[in-house]
């Protein structure tokens, strides 16, 4: 005989304003359970699991969970204000008689010492700091709403690893398909409003959510011809008893107020590169290249050719270096030793890792067309800003909101908008799946299948790599990067194992159980606000003392010059050593502040 349920929630309804959110959503968990929760940006979900937890009351509905029970969920952006550490954060989470050695033990696992400081964390030490929270206790439930954010690919997989091996009941959230593979036994797609159940895991879900649409779709052109008979019938056949004409009558108003009422699934992204000419066959060629910050090497004698079509991913734990790698691959930053050449005819597009690279109180539509009117050149086509807005799943409506405004995955698709515009034969792909919904991962990794430029991509998601990329460029520690063929699968297989955090981020020894933490909290330092505007500030500046370089150079190539006016001649020369000395220094300081950012972000 089944066990009753641990959690069940039956016919929730929620109506924000004017708009129907839930309107008949069920959930129900069982001991032991691994749901995944699916489902479009904006379908709910998130607030499905907030009244699962009990944080939001519905409108509707019925909720139930047993009693004696434990939950523990987990925010996308959790408060730590209250605490002083992390270790302290973590502890408040358990009940007599848990073991309080878990906190610790977990937050060792996680890269954290337990004495950081809550008032300067990143946004992923206190991901990581509410993910022990919610563990440590090893409730009955457990629900996880995108866990994986902010975590690189050696926290990922302990991730999975610590879940795999715990007894609690599960709900994920998550936009990581290969983490919901690894860890689902049953699917939950919210769609509409509703749910449907699927008593599988999730790599069976897309083929079962196509089947469901076409079957809506054929009930729907049903719909549509029984429509059409029964209007015929009221214009020819209003001759037979009246008592029959009324039952018609009625039974053509139900079916019209069906399709009238009939809410079809959200639209797809429209997605399409603008191309440019191609490029020249050779478009990278790195020799025996090399960049240190002090004495801690972040690329040591690297040397790869990049072909046109090729696709690459960069992949390695959080303070690697491959932000630092992909700019000294793009020409972007100069390397300390060795040479990197550019192919002829290049045209990169880049998107960025941040998402508030843009104004915040820039317009949708502006932000499209770069303030240029009402009109999206894209190739030699021609589009209207609102159709290309629809493209991206936007409303009309929407065309005049602040991006401010705008959610992760909406501001994650502005950006993919903005640079899909642009002519290019190389794209440059800094984490581009971040905050993007399955739907929208699946167009963009067909667009990519699609597009006949070169490709080179920093990510953290094992199925995005695998779906795109032809070899993947590895860090193995201390500056070494070593390029493998294939995916990321494919390098598992040939190098044995997968990302290995950074020694660094470890804590030095974990405490034994009896060990009390040190007594004074040690604050770790995080990007002040001066090193803020300098990260932003410095790659003007950088810019601008090159060009003064090549500037200066020009006039001392000028044979002459030293007979004509020897004045001059030791001016531009005293001038261009200042030049290149204060060039090392923004360029030096530039890479320290980036370093400590995807150290701090991580």
């Amino acid at each position: 005989m089944a066990s009753p349920p641990v959690l069940f929630l039956k016919n929730i309804r929620l109506t924000f304003g004017a708009t129907p959110l839930l309107t008949g959503a069920d959930l129900t968990v069982g001991e032991g359970d691994r749901i995944t929760l699916v489902g479009r940006n904006g379908s709910g979900k998130s607030t499905l699991l907030k009244i699962a937890a009990g944080l939001v009351e519905a409108d509707d509905g019925e909720r139930f969970f047993q009693p004696g029970k434990t939950v523990r969920y987990l925010k996308q952006e959790p408060d730590l204000s209250a605490f002083k550490t992390t270790l302290e954060y973590v502890e408040s989470g358990l009940a007599p008689g848990d073991d309080h050695y878990r906190a610790l033990y977990l937050l060792n696992e996680l890269g954290m010492t337990g004495n950081e400081s809550t008032a300067s964390l990143s946004g992923g030490e206190t991901r990581r700091a509410a993910l022990a929270h919610v563990l440590a206790p090893e409730p009955d439930i457990l629900l996880l709403d995108e866990p994986t954010n902010h975590l690189d690919l050696p926290a990922i997989e302990w991730l999975e690893s610590e879940l795999k091996g715990m007894r609690s009941a599960m709900v994920l959230i998550s936009h990581d398909r290969r983490f919901l593979e690894n860890l689902s036994r049953t699917t939950v797609w919210l769609d509409r409003g509703v749910t449907r159940t699927l008593d599988r895991g999730f790599s069976h879900f897309e083929a079962w959510r196509d089947q469901v649409l076409e079957e809506e779709e054929r009930e729907l052109v049903k719909l549509d011809r029984k429509i059409e008979a029964e209007e015929h019938w009221m214009r020819y056949g209003v001759t037979a008893r009246r008592k029959r004409n009324v039952r018609r009558v009625d039974l053509l108003a139900d079916l019209r107020k069906a399709k009238r009422e009939h809410r079809g699934p959200q639209g797809s992204v429209k997605m399409a590169a603008a191309e440019a000419e191609a490029s020249s066959k050779l478009v990278i060629e790195a020799k025996a290249v090399s960049k240190s910050f002090g004495d801690r090497p972040i690329v040591k004698d690297f040397s790869i050719r990049v072909a046109r079509g090729d696709r690459i991913g960069i992949v390695g734990p959080n303070g690697a270096g491959k932000t630092t790698l992909l700019r000294l691959l793009t020409g972007d930053l100069e390397p300390d030793s060795g040479t990197v050449k550019l192919g002829l005819s290049l045209d990169m597009q880049t998107l960025e890792q941040k998402r508030d690279s843009l104004d915040p109180e820039t317009t949708l539509a502006d932000a499209l067309t770069e303030g240029k009117g009402d009109w999206v050149v894209i190739g030699e086509e021609k589009r209207h800003v609102i159709g290309y807005m629809k493209d991206f799943l936007f409303s009309p409506e929407q065309a005049r909101t602040p991006l401010s405004a705008l959610s992760g995955g909406e501001r994650g698709r502005v950006m993919l908008a903005r640079a899909l515009a642009k002519p290019s034969n190389m794209l440059v792909l800094d984490e581009p799946t971040n905050d993007l919904d399955l739907e929208t991962l699946d167009l963009l990794e067909e667009l990519l299948a699609d597009y006949g430029g070169t490709i080179i991509v920093i990510s953290h998601d094992r199925d995005f790599l695998d779906r795109v990329v032809a070899s993947v460029v590895m860090s193995e520690g201390d500056g070494r990067w070593l390029e493998y063929a294939g995916g990321y699968t494919d390098m598992l297989a040939q190098r044995g194992k997968g990302v290995e955090a950074r020694k660094a981020e470890k804590a030095a020894a974990a405490p034994k159980k009896e060990a009390a933490p040190a007594s004074a909290p040690k604050v770790r330092s995080k990007l002040s606000f001066k090193d803020k505007h300098a990260l932003e500030t410095l790659p003007g500046r950088i810019d601008a003392l090159t060009e003064e370089a090549k500037r200066l150079h020009a006039v001392l190539d000028d044979s002459g010059l030293y007979a004509r006016d020897p004045k001059q001649f030791a001016a531009a020369t005293e001038k261009l050593t200042a030049t290149e000395t204060a060039l090392a220094a923004a360029e030096e300081e530039w890479l320290r502040l980036e370093m400590l950012r995807e150290e701090l972000e991580g």
